[in-house]
């Protein structure tokens, strides 16, 4: 969500041409985030979100939109991808993919409650039964394969205690059988930032740039992960069982996702130390980046080592 490609106004209604959104009253881009260029788009028919996707290629880009529109048409609170005079969900602007979507309504947290972690708890479920509809498949693109493939990049950087956890953990999650869990398409990045608050209504789930197929409870590991955290990156414990109470009672775990969750609670971990690695010491250039500070994600994942015990507890009704 950082500019990485400037449009500017002249080029952006020129493209809108082919939208029924109207005219173009204003162009701004969005500093946050590290994946794609983002702009707030108004027009005369309303607000939006413009993105052109550095990364992504056309191919790829069929799954996350019609994800998108797949779960707004079933209720989910999401940004709905608007379609050109074709029918296309996306078209090219200044040499990269391109989509605009409806934009939201609503803020992210600055401090979470239990009952916050309680909604998004059972959102969560809804959207993982949503998903199952979804035809459309996506491999994980920041799983085992991709951690195990970027942690020589990374190791240069580190020190010697924090590079000895690292490939301890890579090593302890090759050695985990993930593969018979419950599957669906999962979010991938369902952190506070990403998600919208209306007053006590969720806005909307934003930025499915990284969702795919995998475990479901893997997405609420690295949701927990997030919306949970003491300030000492350990569990504050109300607001986990608030948040795993209400996602059972959407949809109920099975013994083996149980006895997975301590696991999967550092997978998640991992997997954001590593991109935030990644990120911070092997970045692309921008006008307005902000590489986030992988030592959270390093002491997030320190403590849910420490912590395996006391964690497969939260899972009790």
């Amino acid at each position: 969500m950082s500019v990485f490609t400037t449009v500017t106004p002249e080029q952006l209604a020129e493209w809108l041409r082919r939208y029924p959104l109207g005219e173009l009253a204003g162009l701004e881009g969005i500093a946050a985030g590290i994946e794609n260029t983002n702009y707030f788009v108004t027009t005369s028919r309303g607000r939006y979100v413009l993105t052109l996707f550095e990364k992504l290629s056309p191919q790829e880009l069929p799954f996350y939109l019609g994800l998108m529109a797949h779960l707004a048409g079933r209720g989910v609170p999401c940004p709905q991808p608007v379609a050109d005079d074709a029918g296309a969900l996306f078209g090219t602007l200044n040499g990269k993919p391109a989509a605009i979507v409806s934009c939201v309504p609503g803020r992210d947290l600055a401090e979470v409650e239990p009952a916050h972690c309680a909604t998004i708890g059972a959102l969560l479920a809804e959207t993982h039964l949503a998903g199952q509809s979804y035809s459309l498949p996506m491999a994980n693109p920041r799983g085992a394969a991709w951690w195990t493939e970027a942690m020589p990049n990374v190791l240069p950087f580190l020190n010697a205690q924090a590079a000895v956890l690292l490939q301890a953990e890579v090593r302890f999650q090759a050695a985990q059988r993930f593969d018979a869990l419950p599957r669906g398409v999962i979010h991938a990045d369902l952190f506070r930032d990403n998600v919208l608050w209306d007053g006590a209504r969720v806005g909307g789930i934003i930025d499915f740039y990284f969702a795919c197929n995998d475990a479901l409870l893997y997405d609420v590991a690295i949701t927990v992960n997030d919306w949970c955290g003491a300030a000492d990156q350990s569990l504050d414990v109300p607001r986990a069982r608030a948040l795993l109470q209400a996602y059972q009672r959407v949809r109920p775990l099975a013994a083996a996702e149980r006895a997975a969750w301590p696991a999967l609670l550092r997978a998640g971990a991992l997997r954001f130390w590593v991109s935030r690695l990644y990120d911070k010491y092997l970045p692309r250039s921008g006008e307005l980046t902000h590489a986030k500070d992988p030592r959270h994600f390093q002491r997030v994942l320190e403590n849910r080592i420490a912590s395996a015990a006391g964690s497969a507890g939260l899972l009790a009704p």
